[in-house]
């Protein structure tokens, strides 16, 4: 190691203090001793250490020395050498500490900041895929509507509104060879809390009803276009207004709209 480097890493002052231990101790007034360099720098710390503590102490005079000896009859004594206080490794010490608190506390608020930004960034993250699901969703249901509307194999029944409602309507789109049925509920208004709408297949002679669905989620169908179970032979369709879950038969005093095939 270069002197500069030895000089500046601080093991000459740690030395000065006593701080070392007695190997690295010995190691230091070894380079010392052959390196003329290293011994001024140890001397020019130990000067400092003295100039530092005669900087505090009080100054007093040699004739107020001598008043004060005369008053308190002070006899020489023998003077025992004292080795200088080593304070400094406490005040290294209780600044390295704080530091050290100082450094965890910022590494801790940055740790929850990064924590948060995570969470913040996921829970965006799931809002924009439900949202991408959603629209997913009635792309596909519009999609869907428009090819039923479309299909020229379907026969379209108009349903129109009966004594219950008469404002109220639907249509049906049923294709003969595949026996599918859908039904376009736009002219219905939102059942009642509790009540669904039900649809009917009907045979005219004599009338005999069979249930093909449920119209299950009314207001959460933006389209109102609802799948009904497929059905071979219907002469006429109707929609009733049954309670949640449907009946066996329909309640004909709901009947909102009918309409013949």
């Amino acid at each position: 190691m270069e002197n500069k480097e030895y000089i500046e890493s601080g093991i000459l002052e740690l030395y000065v203090y006593g701080l070392l231990s007695e190997t690295e101790s010995e190691e230091v007034a070894s380079m010392a001793k052959n390196n003329p360099e290293i011994n001024a720098e140890i001397i020019a710390i130990e000067k400092a250490i003295v100039s530092l503590s005669s900087s505090f102490a009080p100054f007093h005079s040699v004739e107020n020395y001598e008043k004060i000896k005369a008053k308190l009859e002070l006899t020489p004594t023998k003077v025992i050498e004292m080795e200088p206080t080593r304070n400094w490794s406490q005040y290294i010490g209780w600044a390295a500490a704080i530091l050290l608190l100082v450094g965890i506390g910022y590494q801790y608020n940055q740790l929850e900041l990064t924590n948060n930004e995570v969470v913040n960034a996921n829970t965006e993250k799931v809002k924009m895929e439900q949202e991408l699901n959603q629209l997913q969703l009635k792309n596909r249901a519009s999609e869907i509507s428009l090819a039923v509307v479309r299909d020229p194999s379907n026969t379209v029944v108009a349903l129109a509104g009966q004594a219950v409602a008469p404002q109220s309507s639907a249509k049906v789109y049923w294709n003969k060879e595949t026996q599918l049925v859908y039904i376009d509920a736009a002219g219905l208004p939102e059942p009642p809390k509790g009540m669904v709408y039900q649809v009917w297949s009907l045979k005219l002679n004599p009338l005999t009803p069979t249930s093909i669905g449920l119209l299950d989620d009314f207001d959460k169908n933006d389209q109102r276009m609802f799948a009904g179970n497929s059905t071979a032979d219907a002469e006429a369709f109707g929609i009733t207004l049954e309670p949640a879950g449907g009946s066996l038969t329909p309640t004909m005093e709901q009947l909102y709209t009918l309409g013949k095939v």
